[in-house]
């Protein structure tokens, strides 16, 4: 009965996909007004990409929705081209952000075009011209049609790095057995944590293994360190906190917040890096507005911060890491808002005091244990965003214990990488008929 309930399931989900297809259009277009490059390669989203040999090297696909994804697989991807050379490697994005990053960190190495929509029609162009023998999905992305697609040509799918809150389990659970269905496409469910797994697990999955998260086994650019320092040298020894990835909202508390540390750090400097680069202009606007002096990193990288900035408006792409590395506190945003937080691994390995609200469901598991090694600050409101920047601004050798803490976190919990590739390894051959050679491995 589930069956029969998934593909008309599927049907109503394409369906009402293809009467949202204008406005999504509609949404792509209105975007590329600020950024040109949106509606760029918009023949990839129908997956029309360049087509790949059939007779070529087998192909590993590697779907990382965005920046933050890309940077999770990165490791992986290296991994898999030291492991595996003689095949090529196929990454896709969703976001014009996390193409910009991986192009920015891999350059041409690898293959790399967008995530067709997931339209029946689409899906099969795409696997026909890609000829994909694997696919690895980052993180928890379930997409119906392409799941589909890739179980009817015998492709194996793994979702690396997965997690699942209580919140969205939840959510899953109410469909019973279609979730069911739906995990059952996939080959392997490589869990970052074991509440990650038992979750899966309870809504119907079969092949679960816990191997962590792959964000901890990030490595850090050996040149970064000293490119961090040579540029806070050239802004003097003024004291900096970041508030990073934050969202619609929370620039007006942060700076409020900044406003109130003036009065009493007179020097201090915040880098704001919004979450979205279609709000870069809006943040911009609301710094002025806010009557504080203000530079945008895109139109001062060559030229130092001068004394008399107090917001730095970091509207770049894949530059958190570095910008990071400048700081002596920080604060992460997606939490002061019911959005459930962001990554604060990067903070936690460049050895920053990481503070956060408590709107943290998307990486509980991780704060849990931040917390527990007494290695992050939450704050419920402003006042207690204001006193805690005060205390450690105020007292260097604790930010130093904070910002240890979390780092010997970091280093603790690595080694997923080694798991995810046993898991890789592990896998059955591959039959892609969509292919004249089904290889794989």
């Amino acid at each position: 009965m589930w069956h029969f309930l998934m593909i008309f399931f599927r049907g109503f989900y394409t369906l009402l996909l293809h009467l949202l297809l204008p406005w999504i259009l509609l949404r792509l277009l209105w975007r590329s007004r600020l950024d040109p490059e949106q509606r760029q390669r918009w023949q990839e989203r129908f997956g029309l990409a360049p087509a790949y040999p059939c007779d070529g090297a087998p192909t590993l696909w590697i779907h990382a929705v965005s920046v933050g994804e890309v940077q999770a697989a990165l490791p992986l991807i290296t991994a898999l081209m030291q492991h595996y050379p003689s095949h090529s490697l196929l990454i896709t994005t969703t976001t014009l952000s996390g193409s910009k990053q991986l192009h920015r960190v891999l350059k041409n190495t690898v293959r790399h075009v967008y995530l067709p929509y997931d339209l029946p029609w689409s899906m099969r162009l795409f696997l026909q011209r890609q000829h994909p023998s694997l696919l690895l999905l980052i993180e928890t992305e379930l997409w119906p049609n392409l799941l589909y697609q890739c179980h009817a040509h015998h492709i194996p799918c793994f979702l690396l790095s997965a997690r699942l809150s209580a919140r969205s389990a939840r959510r899953y659970g109410y469909f019973g057995g279609l979730t069911r269905e739906l995990l059952q496409q996939l080959t392997h469910i490589a869990a970052q944590s074991q509440a990650d797994a038992q979750r899966f697990l309870a809504l119907g999955a079969r092949q679960v293994t816990v191997t962590g998260n792959l964000k901890f086994d990030m490595s850090i650019p050996e040149h970064l360190p000293e490119q961090a320092r040579l540029l806070r040298a050239q802004w003097g020894s003024r004291p900096i906190w970041i508030a990073a990835s934050t969202h619609e909202g929370e620039e007006t508390l942060l700076l409020t917040v900044h406003a109130q540390l003036l009065q009493q750090f007179p020097q201090l400097l915040l880098i704001l890096v919004p979450r979205h680069p279609e709000r870069f202009d809006r943040v911009a606007q609301l710094c002025q507005q806010k009557n504080f002096a203000y530079c945008r990193r895109s139109q001062t990288q060559s030229s130092p911060c001068h004394s008399d900035v107090s917001v730095y408006l970091a509207d770049t792409m894949g530059e958190l890491l570095l910008l990071y590395h400048m700081a002596d506190i920080a604060v992460i945003g997606g939490s002061f808002i019911e959005h459930g937080g962001h990554n604060p691994l990067e903070p936690a390995l460049a050895q920053v005091a990481i503070i956060s609200g408590c709107s943290v469901f998307n990486f509980a598991a991780i704060y849990n244990e931040l917390q527990q090694a007494q290695a992050v600050i939450f704050t419920k409101n402003t006042s207690e965003l204001l006193s805690n920047v005060i205390l450690l601004l105020s007292n260097a050798a604790l930010r130093q214990q904070y910002a240890q803490r979390a780092y010997a976190y970091v280093l603790s919990q690595q080694g997923a990488l080694a798991r995810t590739l046993n898991v890789i390894q592990a896998a059955p051959v591959a039959t892609d008929t969509t292919a004249k050679n089904a290889r794989y491995f």
